[in-house]
């Protein structure tokens, strides 16, 4: 099927010589790309830093209000569009999933962080008052070390952006887990891996149960412990995104999407879809609007 949501990957939006980090003034950044309002993928991790102005910006249909010190995280393959006023500044970060290789142990180090897990709750954070000139100089820093011709460490851009990245996370607002709790998260996220790779074709929490060696009882008593939701609603979500992301562009109709997503019939999909959003899908591509 067509791709009708833009995917953008780094040389689509910056001319650095290294296209494996990009970080710019956010109105700086805004002025070059006034044509990227509408919605669109990254293949990249990008977050932006708001240090002053206001506007709205959605991720993945959610939309947010701009205020200062307002921090917003996304992953490769979410969908976002933004409508910020004139006076907004900051510092927007993009850096692509391998750009940490041969430097960390973990492969899969970036998905540790809440942040980028995409999930509606740690999306977006208002960054507290005590870090605030921290998190400025090291934008600072960074925005220098990538930007300047003489004396570029690529190594020291990765440092500085880890601990840009650990001081944020470390001064969010996240409960901390105790530690019995640790193997469920593992669980959880090992959970939501596999619903990523087989939603399309794998629908019920006992598919996944058997996949992570664990009963469907198991599995949803970890959900509801961690993310206060059964495993099927993680399920159906991820399904729900996924037709909303279809929707937004129009260049598809309701039978082509049906079948992207191995619904039956349009029947079936337009009810599945009505019973979770509460909208037709016919309404939610005339309602949804940045």
């Amino acid at each position: 099927m067509k791709e009708v949501i833009p995917i953008l990957d780094s040389c689509t939006i910056t001319d650095n010589e290294r296209g494996d980090i990009l970080v710019d003034r956010l109105n700086h950044y805004l002025d070059t790309h006034k044509n990227l309002v509408f919605p669109h993928r990254h293949t990249f991790y990008h977050f932006v830093v708001f240090t002053s102005g206001a506007g709205r910006h959605s991720i993945d249909f959610n939309k947010y209000e701009v205020t200062p010190w307002q921090i917003y995280f996304m992953s490769p393959g979410q969908v976002h569009t933004w409508d910020f006023n004139d006076d907004v500044d900051g510092y927007i970060v993009n850096f692509e999933k391998d750009f940490f290789q041969s430097f960390l142990l973990k492969p899969d180090y970036l998905e540790s962080f809440p942040f980028f897990s995409g999930t509606d709750n740690s999306n977006v954070k208002a960054i507290p008052r005590e870090v605030r000139a921290d998190v400025e100089i090291i934008c600072k820093q960074l925005y220098s070390q990538v930007n300047t011709v003489q004396n570029k460490n690529i190594d020291f851009q990765k440092v500085l952006l880890l601990s840009l990245l650990m001081l944020v996370e470390q001064h969010m607002a996240v409960t901390q887990l105790p530690q019995f709790q640790t193997h469920n998260m593992v669980v959880l996220r090992n959970f939501q891996k596999l619903v990523e790779e087989n939603y399309l074709v794998k629908r019920m929490p006992k598919d996944y149960a058997e996949m992570l060696f664990i009963t469907p009882n198991h599995l949803n008593a970890i959900c509801k412990e961690l993310i206060g939701a059964q495993a099927g609603e993680v399920i159906r979500e991820r399904i729900l995104l996924e037709a909303k992301r279809l929707l937004v562009s129009g260049e598809v109709n309701i039978s082509q999407i049906a079948n992207e997503l191995n619904f039956n019939d349009n029947s079936y999909f337009t009810k599945f879809f009505k019973k979770y959003s509460g909208l037709t899908p016919e309404q939610f591509k005339r309602d949804y609007a940045m």
